[in-house]
């Protein structure tokens, strides 16, 4: 099956246009060397052979960066499968369409110097006619990301041939409510703008890399977890989910899978790791679960608003 990606190529797509007439995408953290044979077949793997590597010639960098700059090297450099599609935003709010056409290839010296050959496609998408859920889905600011869901995907197929977007339902299995589904995807980017006035954000703060927030979707070994934020002295990191219509069980299981890859491959020495569910409505099933542990907390948010006569 093919799959498709958005792929950001260099900060701000300042490289997009080399890379357009180039036929090539790429990346380019501080790894400087081939790595030709040196690509296994899962990202994981990589990353506990490289993050050694890249925090050797980044001592200013955390496991945190080293996991996104190890994580988006394997997905460029082999992730990406030939015959799959990537979405290239150009700088202007536009995103042209490639297939991958080849295997990675080495090019130092060179801009993106871990590279792939693409065959740039005539289709360009505008991101105002993008549903509201792939606009979020490709706003990720991380150099690559995956675009998994499945009408996400079918509506890349139908801009790619020119018909309009289509209306956006959740086809997760462990979806419940579909409506607080759409509901909460919108909070969790209300979230990320507004998270300095909620109680989480006295103490936290979104997790950041060279002032950027890349604490949303934070990609782990199960999967993207939500927000992942690191408090105001540094010593906690914080795993964030929003309930999103699923089942209780599968929340606080998929919550603490998260603490635990974040414990395990994120944390520095001393720092500890706690977790946080978000919901509308109060949950006897989570709060049953989650009184066998200390560091997780539930969370309930309210909605309001009034109208102003002008």
């Amino acid at each position: 099956m093919k799959n498709y990606y958005q792929v950001r190529l260099g900060e701000k797509s300042v490289y997009a246009e080399k890379c357009f007439a180039g036929n090539f995408i790429g990346t380019d953290y501080d790894i400087h060397q081939d790595l030709t044979g040196k690509l296994p077949e899962d990202w994981p793997t990589f990353n506990k052979a490289f993050i050694p590597v890249y925090l050797a010639a980044r001592r200013d960098k955390t496991k945190i960066a080293a996991g996104l700059a190890c994580g988006a090297t394997w997905t460029v450099s082999k992730g990406i499968l030939k015959q799959d599609v990537v979405l290239c935003p150009d700088g202007t709010g536009r995103y042209r369409v490639g297939e991958v056409i080849g295997d990675y290839y080495y090019a130092p010296g060179e801009i993106l110097f871990h590279r792939r050959p693409v065959r740039w496609l005539n289709q360009i998408i505008d991101r105002a006619d993008m549903s509201e859920e792939l606009q979020n889905s490709t706003g990720s600011i991380g150099a690559v990301s995956k675009i998994s869901r499945p009408e996400l995907r079918e509506e890349i197929e139908k801009l790619i041939g020119g018909a309009p977007s289509p209306a956006i339902i959740s086809t997760d299995p462990t979806v419940e409510d579909a409506s607080a589904f759409a509901l909460e995807k919108h909070l969790e980017d209300f979230l990320m703008e507004n998270w300095s006035q909620t109680d989480l954000g006295r103490d936290y703060d979104i997790y950041r890399e060279d002032g950027e927030p890349v604490g949303q979707q934070y990609q782990t070994d199960t999967g993207p977890l939500d927000i992942l934020a690191i408090s105001k002295d540094k010593k906690r990191l914080l795993v964030v989910e929003l309930k999103k219509g699923r089942a209780s069980d599968s929340v606080v299981g998929q919550t603490l899978r998260y603490m635990s890859y974040v414990q395990e491959e994120l944390a520095e020495p001393g720092q500890t790791v706690h977790g946080a569910i978000i919901a509308h409505e109060d949950d006897q099933r989570i709060r049953r679960a989650l009184a066998m542990t200390s560091n997780i907390g539930f969370y309930r948010y309210e909605i309001s608003f009034k109208l102003v006569k002008s």
